[in-house]
């Protein structure tokens, strides 16, 4: 069985207070324990400890990041939580420096991560309709995929040598929700990942 950390990069709002995304944070911590899983939950709106953040990160086999997709990219409390916790973690827990040595400074930037075997997957949420993207006639994301979105979140697990499982996206949840749909295609989402030998550690 795997130690897995969850992450709740909500942001919370008056018009979008988080019930969504902290319930499928819930139910991916309820559904993976139920499998047999350790499962950490850090809510970064309720606080955090960033030497702790650190620790969960190096103890995790796989980390969650769920957040909903804000202006392109992560509330600004998941990157203020990734700037303060991965910074941190530069003294060798989650990276050692950027990857260059003075013999080769202009070669390996990014590749000095330390969290070698450990995964990572994106759960997020959109206003946006699936229909936006994989589609060239679609004018704002050009046939643009979730992943070509959210590419610097990628890249910063990179940094940390992590390596990706296949991303959840729930689609329009402000104006053309279906909710109980979301939370089933998770459910299955998660079966389907954690059943592969080759994502996860047994």
């Amino acid at each position: 069985m795997s130690n897995i950390l969850i992450i709740n990069g909500t942001q919370p709002y008056e018009f979008a207070p988080g019930r969504l995304n902290a319930s499928l944070a819930q139910n991916a911590q309820k559904a993976l324990t139920a499998k047999g899983h350790t499962v950490r939950l850090t809510t970064i709106a309720d606080g955090y400890d960033i030497n702790a953040e650190v620790e969960s990160h190096v103890w995790a086999n796989v980390i969650i990041m769920q957040f909903p997709v804000n202006w392109m990219g992560t509330p600004w409390i998941f990157k203020k939580y990734m700037d303060e916790v991965y910074t941190a973690g530069m003294d060798g827990r989650l990276s050692a420096g950027d990857g260059r040595t003075t013999e080769a400074p202009k070669a390996n930037y990014g590749m000095g991560g330390t969290l070698t075997g450990t995964k990572y997957m994106l759960s997020v949420t959109f206003n946006a309709p699936k229909e936006a993207f994989d589609d060239t006639s679609e004018p704002f994301f050009e046939g643009s995929s979730v992943d070509d979105l959210l590419r610097p979140v990628h890249l910063n697990a990179k940094f940390l040598a992590m390596e990706q499982l296949p991303s959840f996206a729930a689609f329009d949840v402000m104006k053309n929700p279906e909710i109980e749909a979301d939370f089933k295609r998770l459910d299955a989402h998660l079966d389907t990942v954690f059943a592969e030998a080759d994502y996860v550690p047994a």
